[in-house]
């Protein structure tokens, strides 16, 4: 029985913004997903703090990691695309949210809006004020904060430190407290060195919480000598001096110098909304009925901070948002199929935990209070089993795929995956891109069984009898006269399956691995032809795909000033995305010999004794992309291999030529000692009367963030083994290779790896130099090129590890 293709894609679920209750539909989608509908989350970060648990943070009993939701690792759960940019606006008309960036607009079927509030800060500009939203920012302020008065109040001379915080509200207490307690922990002192005042512009601390929870804290304040001024209305900051702090003026004439400021007042929208079209209310939220649907906008959704719930007012706090978390799930769901949505109301009374820097804490439900250590055990235990649930999920192994529940009352097919899950699953979950190719050893045999198949031509410079990193074809000069001709064509193509879920920074990703062939040659990239395939999809969804494809690859395209000049696209039963670009470049040979090495072809071959070997890039992507397919990859390690495989390698070729480089490649699918190899190889194959050898470096070869990790976790890409055949041209006295993992990286398949080249040792300094100033700050010398007086046999070891 055939296998059936996989749903197409008939609707898409846009959620904007990683807050609290939109990662609860991420997490209720992975588990229960509709067929036929794709979710997509844009968010500005990777990481999505939880508010909750940032006042524990700032006092030190928790690590960045315990108090954030990895929304890379919770989307690869929810089999949901990540778009790791900020929205800007809202084109309700046509369906689609804009983007910060310059990327496309995504289009949407049902839009949810989840992006957190922001204090109403009348002094962005002002010195050394920070503040508490977007709490994701917070964190590396924090460490900022710390550096400053740790170094201030190490000087016994100097005097007390002012740190103001402005909001009397609970985010501002708890901030002042922890912000002490984590303070005087590092030995920065007491309130003799450290002095915290509470700005409030109230009558009292704490308005709108039970008269019992506002004299707990007084005390708490007074006992740790922070200090609370009242009625303080903030109307400008004056001494404007990044180096000194400021004054804060007060609307009644009072002034607050400071060394530091963190702002938590009131919380206030982001001010793109107020052209989005959507239906706002007096202060900038968009307002939403009780089942959390736009008020003017049927199918817009909001939640947390940025919704104002008409039927049911309720302050800016984590605890509603959370709670809002599955109702807007069932209702997006509804929503989804056409089905009547469900009104929800929110509680009106809560338990409140305020924390107090230490242990400690005060709660309140209605009028009671209470307090006590007791208090922040249980706000301790709420707070991890709520983050538990997006951090412990489901494992997704490479032998277990569970089928998806049916829905027999939803409007797609029922059993639309059921003749899937008839057959056994493949083995192991399969890599894409670089990680994807057919094994170096494989493809030899086959090249070598075609010998004698292909026709020669004169104009062929390199191609199947030598090859490289692409075709090199002489134009035939006009006048036959001529010596030789002056232009050569270099000829390449690239061609593999998504390994990531936003298509427009993937189109970004495989034109900028297509033209690193031509970079590596040395030529300069002249026109691309695309092929393009897609799942099967309805008609509107397949133009959008493929316009969100192609305008990222367009992007890299022009940045090279390369052309689009056509291509190829099909339709396809595959469940993801393919892509790939022929890229033609040119080389003018009659430049040959400029100071900058313009127009000198460059080649795997001509590796010379005494040579140094640089690497371009870190190396790792292979691993870290196996890892995210398993959901045990961290967003940052993911964000910084994107950020890797979206450099360009021009600029590091076009230094290279600058020192003369001897050899060049690109490294991508067979990993560094593969495409190493392949260079030792042609090298030797061009004077077999003597002999080369590569002495390699492996702790001087930089590692992408995250990649020892997954290896060490057994986290190996699927062409791992194939290219672990190489080993047996390695030296390695010391079992290197086989017994430690970052050894083991350098087998790694890359995707839009960087140049590995040789270069004269006299120029190696300098042109490290120059790599690094040319924004690869990874570029490293990583070995030698050794020569013998006698040949090398063919099956004779060629790279030996140091260390």
């Amino acid at each position: 029985m055939a296998m059936k293709p996989p749903d197409p894609i008939v609707k898409d679920l846009v959620l904007v913004g990683g807050g609290h209750a939109h990662v609860q539909v991420l997490k209720s989608f992975g588990m229960d997903p509709i067929p036929g509908v794709r979710v997509t989350l844009i968010s500005r970060d990777v990481d999505t703090p939880y508010s909750g648990m940032l006042p524990g943070h700032i006092a030190g009993h928790y690590t960045a990691d315990e108090c954030h939701i990895d929304l890379q690792r919770l989307c690869r759960f929810a089999k949901a695309a990540l778009i790791h940019t900020e929205a800007c606006g809202l084109d309700t008309a046509n369906r689609r949210v804009v983007c910060k960036d310059g990327r496309p607009p995504v289009a949407y079927d049902v839009l949810s809006i989840d992006i957190g509030s922001t204090p109403s800060l009348k002094f962005p500009d002002a010195p050394r004020l920070a503040a508490v939203k977007p709490i994701d920012r917070l964190s590396h302020k924090w460490g900022l904060i710390k550096e400053r008065i740790m170094h201030h109040t190490q000087d016994d001379k100097a005097a007390p430190l002012r740190v103001l915080v402005v909001g009397g509200g609970a985010a501002g207490v708890e901030m002042a407290l922890a912000m002490q307690h984590r303070l005087k922990g590092m030995g920065a002192g007491g309130s003799e060195r450290l002095k915290f005042t509470i700005l409030t512009k109230g009558p009292a601390i704490l308005q709108g919480h039970a008269g019992g929870v506002q004299r707990a804290m007084q005390r708490v304040l007074r006992d740790r000598h922070v200090e609370v001024a009242c009625g303080c209305d903030v109307v400008d900051v004056k001494g404007r001096d990044d180096h000194k702090g400021g004054t804060l003026a007060c609307a009644d004439g009072r002034t607050f110098e400071y060394d530091e400021c963190i702002w938590c007042t009131h919380a206030s929208a982001q001010q793109w909304l107020t052209a989005a079209g959507l239906d706002l209310d007096a202060e900038g939220f968009i307002r939403v009925d009780a089942t959390l649907q736009s008020t003017n906008t049927p199918n817009v959704f909001a939640a947390g901070d940025i919704a104002s719930v008409v039927p049911h007012p309720r302050p800016k706090a984590g605890v509603f948002a959370v709670r809002q978390g599955p109702p807007l799930t069932a209702n997006l769901r509804r929503a989804l199929l056409g089905q009547p949505l469900v009104p929800f109301t929110p509680q009106k009374e809560f338990l409140s935990l305020i924390s107090t820097g230490d242990k400690y804490a005060v709660a309140s439900r209605g009028a009671f209070c209470f307090e006590g250590g007791y208090w922040w055990t249980l706000k301790d235990y709420i707070d991890r089993a709520f983050m538990q649930k997006f951090t412990d999920l489901p494992s997704m192994a490479d032998d277990a795929i569970s089928p998806p529940p049916s829905h027999p009352k939803r409007t797609f097919n029922p059993h639309s995956a059921s003749v899937a899950f008839a057959l056994p699953p493949h083995p192991t979950m399969r890599c894409a891109g670089c990680g994807g190719k057919i094994g170096a050893s494989i493809l030899t045999r086959v090249l070598k069984r075609l010998q004698g198949q292909v026709p020669r031509r004169d104009e062929v410079v390199v191609g199947m009898d030598d090859p490289d990193d692409a075709a090199v074809l002489t134009i035939p000069a006009d006048d036959p006269t001529a010596k030789a001709p002056s232009t050569s064509i270099v000829q390449t193509i690239d061609f593999f399956r998504a390994f990531m879920d936003d298509p427009y920074v993937f189109g970004q990703i495989c034109a900028t691995h297509a033209l690193s062939d031509c970079y590596a040659m040395g030529a300069k990239p002249l026109s691309a032809l695309a092929m393009v395939s897609l799942p099967f999809a309805a008609d509107n969804k397949l133009e959008e795909q493929l316009f969100q494809l192609m305008s990222g690859a367009c992007k890299s395209l022009s940045s090279a000033n390369c052309a689009l000049v056509g291509g190829h696209t099909a339709e396809s039963d595959g469940p993801s995305p393919c892509l790939g670009f022929t890229i033609t470049g040119t080389l003018n040979t009659a430049a040959e010999g400029d100071g900058d090495g313009e127009g000198r072809l460059l080649s795997k071959g001509g590796m010379r004794g005494g040579d140094k070997v640089m690497l371009t890039k870190a190396i790792g992507t292979g691993c870290l992309f196996a890892a995210d397919m398993k959901g045990k990859a961290r967003g940052r390690w993911m964000r910084g291999a994107v950020a890797s495989m979206l450099q360009s390698n021009g600029p590091a070729a076009d230094v290279l030529r600058k020192y003369h480089a001897t050899a060049c490649t690109d490294i991508t699918g067979f990993g560094l000692l593969g495409h190493l190899s392949e260079m030792v190889r042609s090298s030797q194959a061009r004077d077999p009367s003597c002999g080369i050898r590569v002495r390699l470096d492996p702790s001087q070869v930089p590692l992408l963030d995250g990649a020892l990790e997954c290896v060490k976790d057994g986290h190996l890409s699927t062409l791992q083994e194939s290219n672990e055949r190489v080993s047996r041209f390695i030296i390695d006295a010391g079992g290197a290779a086989s017994s430690t993992p970052s050894c083991r990286l350098l087998f790694d398949p890359q995707t839009s790896g960087g140049l590995i080249a040789t270069v004269p040792a006299s120029a190696a300094a300098a042109c490290i130099e120059d790599l690094r100033a040319s924004g690869h700050g990874c570029a490293s010398v990583i070995g030698d090129v050794e020569t013998t007086a006698e040949a090398m046999a063919e099956d004779e070891p060629f790279i030996s590890l140091a260390g």
